[in-house]
């Protein structure tokens, strides 16, 4: 009851943030985030925290989130309790490593897919030096096809690829969703099909937090 608690007033505080980020067409204003990383409390925190400022620092960020989105998916994977959570677009492991953090509190794995074989060596090579690779497991080819690889019950499903693709993915992977998991889904103003699917389906509840560069959250209702 306390973590239900914990999550449904985190996902009202993005209710306000949402509705002040919306511009005049019910589009969203985002853009990078320039917040600096937080500090760490512990020394498995710290080495993730040095490989994401490392990569800050050398501008090797292709494709990844911003801070502000990157400690949001932190938040809220720990909040919920995740256990097993699969990423959709590992690029090179930045956003991984984001959610790493919060399965480091919970004992929890990430699986996460790539289509570019090279985003995917640098992923694993990010995750090695972040002292998390034993907990990630980097599927390449096809997200489209190799989904069907996933048999497990999803606590926390982050999509982070093609935007044309974000309705097929939600399609595949919702039954594996448990009941009170969380769907993220990231850059939401580019996919607008997702958006409208999101917010019409009776057995889930979404919001949209737009402080970074707009990440949607829906709750798959028990």
């Amino acid at each position: 009851m306390k973590r239900i608690l914990i999550v449904a007033g985190i996902v009202l505080a993005m209710a306000f943030v949402a509705l002040s980020q919306r511009g005049p067409r019910g589009g969203f204003r985002g853009g990078y985030s320039t917040e600096s990383l937080p500090q760490a409390n512990s020394e498995p925190e710290k080495k993730v925290l040095g490989v994401l400022s490392e990569a800050q620092r050398t501008g090797a960020m292709y494709q990844s989130v911003p801070v502000t989105d990157g400690r949001m998916l932190r938040l809220l994977t720990e909040a919920a309790g995740a256990k097993n959570v699969v990423e959709i677009g590992t690029s090179t492991g930045l956003s991984g490593l984001w959610l790493c953090l919060a399965l480091q509190k919970t004992g929890g794995k990430l699986t996460t897919f790539e289509y570019d074989e090279g985003r995917a060596a640098l992923a694993r090579q990010h995750f090695k030096e972040a002292g998390v690779g034993q907990i990630v497991t980097v599927v390449e080819g096809d997200a489209h096809q190799t989904v069907a690889r996933l048999k497990e019950p999803i606590d926390v499903l982050f999509i982070d690829a093609d935007k044309e693709g974000y309705v097929d993915y939600l399609n595949k992977l919702l039954p594996l969703v448990r009941p009170g998991g969380l769907i993220l889904a990231h850059n939401v103003g580019m996919a607008g099909d997702y958006d409208r699917l999101v917010t019409t389906n009776a057995a889930l509840e979404t919001l949209f937090y737009m402080q970074g560069e707009g990440l949607g959250i829906t709750l798959k209702k028990r």
